[in-house]
């Protein structure tokens, strides 16, 4: 079987706005219709990707079979979009880590070497909360004032 990415997915893929663990994003970025199923999977063994990776990867809408993506309206796709607020209209967790993450690797990478363990922690956090928890380290490493856009981010404070 062969997977390709979805308008969704190519998003996804080009502005990190879902959240994926190192190893399901290693695997998404092999999925291009030409390999199949099989051969992602035996490429990515070493770090650890199984189907439920995969699996995942479909349920969020980024993968489809070859077949199912040239049927796939892009309505469709985006009514499967995932809701960003709750119903006092307040950005919920995932939303909120989505608005961060590109923040908070743009300070960590700013830092150059003397950051780049502080980088790979962040690039490892695959939820808001693992986020969250490394702020007072970012904010350590880069200052009070450049951490303010972080921390406003993860509040669901917008400008």
């Amino acid at each position: 079987m062969r997977y390709t990415k979805t308008e969704a997915g190519q998003r996804a893929l080009k502005d990190r706005s879902v959240p994926l663990t190192p190893r399901q994003r290693s695997a998404f970025i092999l999925f291009d219709g030409r390999r199949t199923l099989a051969e992602v999977l035996s490429a990515t063994s070493g770090l650890g990707v199984t189907m439920p990776d995969v699996d995942h990867l479909v349920e969020l809408g980024l993968l489809a079979t070859q077949q199912d993506a040239a049927q796939m309206p892009q309505a469709a796709a985006v009514a499967a979009a995932p809701a960003t607020t709750d119903a006092s209209g307040l950005a919920l967790p995932q939303q909120r880590y989505q608005n961060a993450y590109p923040i908070a690797t743009r300070l960590t990478a700013s830092l150059g070497l003397r950051g780049f363990r502080l980088n790979l922690a962040v690039e490892a956090a695959a939820d808001y909360h693992q986020l969250e928890d490394l702020v007072p380290r970012i904010r350590a490493a880069v200052g009070e004032e450049k951490c303010l856009p972080l921390e406003r981010a993860l509040r669901g404070l917008t400008d």
